[in-house]
C-alpha cells in the first residue's frame, strides 16, 4: 500500500469509528430524529454540490425505486434506529455490535449467491462472530435494553442490504448515489425534525456533535472513502471495517468513561477475527455510520 493509502485507511479507520461517540452525546438533548436531519442535510448540503458539478445525477433517474429502496435501507431506518438504540446503549456497545454487518454480509450473500457457497472455514468464522455478538449481549446488555439491541440488529440488517444494493448501481458514480440518498433522507425527516426541536437551545456539545456528524463523519468521510477505494481497491478498502469498532470502544471509555468489560474485550476480538475468517473471500462493502 502506498503512503496515501495508508493514510486514507488511517483516516477512514478513525472517522468511522467516532459518529457512535457523536451520537450519544447528541442525543442526550436532541431527539433522535432532529440528530437525524441535523447530519443527513449537513452531508446533502455539502456533498450534491460536488456531485452536480462532477457527476450527471440525471443517471440516477432509471434506478430511481433502487435509489428509494437504498436510502431507506442505508440511511433513513439504520440512522434512526441507531441513535434511539444510543438512548440506552453505551457509545462502545453499539459501535461494537455494529461490527457484525460483515457477518450479516456474508450470510445474505451465501443465501442469494448459489456460486458463492460458504465452505467449512467461513462457517466457522461466521459462527466466531455470531459467538462474539451473544456474548456481548449476553454479559453487557441489561434486560431492559433488549429493544435497543433488537434496533442495532435492524442497523446491521439495514448496512449489509445497503452493501449489496450499492453494488446494483453499476455505471452511476457512489458519489452521485450518496448525495441523493442525503437529500432524500433529509427530506423525509425535515418535517418531525423540525416538529421535535427542543424549547431551548441545546448546548455546544450537543450542536457541535451534530456539525461533526454532517461535516466529518458524512460528507468528509464520504469523499475519503472513494479515495481510499481508488487508491487500494474497493476490498482492501473494507478493512477499515475491523478497525472502526476498537475506535468507537476507546472513544466511549477515553471520553465518556463508558466500562471496558471483559466480555466486550473477548467480544470484540471474536467478531473481529469471525468477520476476517467468515468474509476472507467475499465481496463485502463498508457501513456508512
Amino acid at each position: 500500500m502506498t503512503a496515501r493509502g495508508w493514510v486514507l485507511f488511517g483516516a477512514m479507520g478513525l472517522i468511522w469509528g467516532i459518529p457512535y461517540l457523536l451520537i450519544k452525546v447528541a442525543v442526550a438533548e436532541l431527539e433522535p430524529a432532529t440528530v437525524v436531519l441535523g447530519r443527513t442535510a449537513i452531508g446533502a448540503l455539502l456533498l450534491l454540490p460536488i456531485a452536480v458539478a462532477r457527476t450527471d445525477l440525471r443517471e440516477l433517474l432509471p434506478r430511481w425505486r433502487l435509489l428509494l429502496l437504498y436510502t431507506f435501507v442505508e440511511i433513513v431506518g439504520p440512522w434512526l434506529l441507531l441513535s434511539r438504540a444510543e438512548q440506552r446503549l453505551s457509545s462502545s456497545l453499539s459501535g461494537l455490535l455494529i461490527a457484525g454487518v460483515p457477518l450479516v454480509g456474508a450470510l445474505l450473500a451465501w443465501l442469494t449467491a448459489h456460486d458463492d457457497r460458504p465452505d467449512a472455514r467461513r462457517l466457522f468464522g461466521l459462527a466466531l462472530g455470531f459467538a462474539g455478538v451473544a456474548l456481548v449481549v449476553g454479559f453487557d446488555v441489561a434486560s431492559d435494553d433488549v429493544v435497543a439491541v433488537g434496533e442495532i440488529g435492524l442497523v446491521v440488517l439495514g448496512y449489509a442490504i445497503g452493501a449489496m444494493l450499492i453494488a446494483r448501481f453499476r455505471g452511476v458514480p457512489s458519489l452521485a448515489v450518496i448525495a441523493a440518498s442525503l437529500t432524500l433522507a433529509a427530506l423525509v425527516y425535515l418535517p418531525v425534525g423540525v416538529a421535535q426541536l427542543p424549547a431551548r437551545v441545546p448546548s455546544a456539545a450537543a450542536l457541535g456533535a451534530v456539525a461533526m456528524l454532517g461535516v466529518v463523519t458524512t460528507a468528509l468521510a464520504f469523499i475519503l472513502f472513494f479515495a481510499l477505494i481508488g487508491e487500494v481497491g474497493p476490498n482492501r478498502a473494507t478493512v477499515i471495517t475491523y478497525v472502526n469498532p476498537a475506535v468507537a470502544v476507546a472513544l466511549g471509555v477515553a471520553v465518556l468513561g463508558e466500562p471496558l468489560t471483559a466480555t466486550i474485550a473477548l467480544g470484540f476480538a471474536l467478531i473481529a477475527l469471525g468477520s476476517y475468517v467468515g468474509t476472507r473471500r467475499a465481496r463485502a462493502v463498508a457501513a456508512a455510520v
